[in-house]
């Protein structure tokens, strides 16, 4: 199975990809998490720590300065330029870098592609897109399995999420969460932007905006706050179409 996580950048997609990611992996999937975004974060979400998470990033700025030999292939891009997170996890920092002659899948890829070309068999590919509707665009019919928009309650926000749903949905199956939700009033915001779909209500957590602030992730700290609880259940039901590895 594969997802993808879009929406604008602060809505909390870094936050659900992590936490979706790590329940998957607590339910038995075997889980590859690609940071796609060019201000890779996943890694704090998913538990590696904000100081594991920079080495990656540093091994991937690497290919840039010609410090770090590049990788032909996806399997070796994995290997190499990955890490092991809790719950069996792996993650890759996969965000593109400058290449004026791509020739390789460590660096000349973008997401869509990567996820196209990508092998799931029994795994579960989760991405986490980098900010905006650039990858939703270019992403190619029935390429991932799923996309997950996340939407909190701002105009930008909205925006980018009405748009994200508007160009996926042709393309594949679209989950919409409404992130951060504190009231009614952000409730009837996200439906009135985003009208006569299901949406995922995470309310407002404390404990996701501790895990923020202090570089944790969320479901370490409380795997049965109101918000995480919310993204587990998500998980058991992307769980239920995708089989154990």
């Amino acid at each position: 199975m594969k997802i993808m996580v879009a929406g604008k950048g602060g809505a909390g997609k870094t936050t659900v990809s992590g936490t979706v990611a790590r329940a998957l992996g607590r339910a038995g999937h075997s889980v590859l998490a690609l940071d796609a975004d060019a201000n890779p974060m996943l890694g704090v979400s998913l538990g590696v720590g904000a100081e594991r998470t920079d080495l990656l990033l540093g091994v991937r700025q690497g290919l840039e300065t010609g410090e770090v030999e590049h990788e032909p292939t996806i399997e070796g891009m994995i290997e190499r330029f990955g890490a092991d997170a809790p719950d069996g996890v792996r993650l890759v920092v996969a965000n593109r870098i400058d290449n004026d002659t791509p020739g390789c899948q460590c660096c000349g890829v973008s997401a869509d592609q990567l996820l196209r070309e990508l092998e799931d068999g029994e795994r579960t590919v989760l991405c986490d897109l980098e900010a905006g509707l650039g990858t939703v665009l270019r992403m190619a019919p029935d390429s991932v399995d799923v996309v997950l928009v996340v939407a909190n309650p701002t105009a930008k926000a909205l925006e980018v999420a009405r748009r994200a749903v508007a160009i996926a949905a042709d393309k594949t199956e679209v989950i919409v969460l409404a992130n951060r939700v504190r009231d009614d009033a952000d409730l009837d915001a996200i439906r009135a932007a985003i009208p006569d779909r299901e949406l995922i209500v995470v309310p407002e957590d404390a404990t996701i905006a501790r895990a923020d602030r202090d570089g944790l992730a969320p479901i370490d700290l409380d795997p049965y706050s109101p918000g995480v609880t919310v993204l587990v259940a998500l998980a058991d039901r992307l769980a239920g179409a995708a089989v154990p590895g």
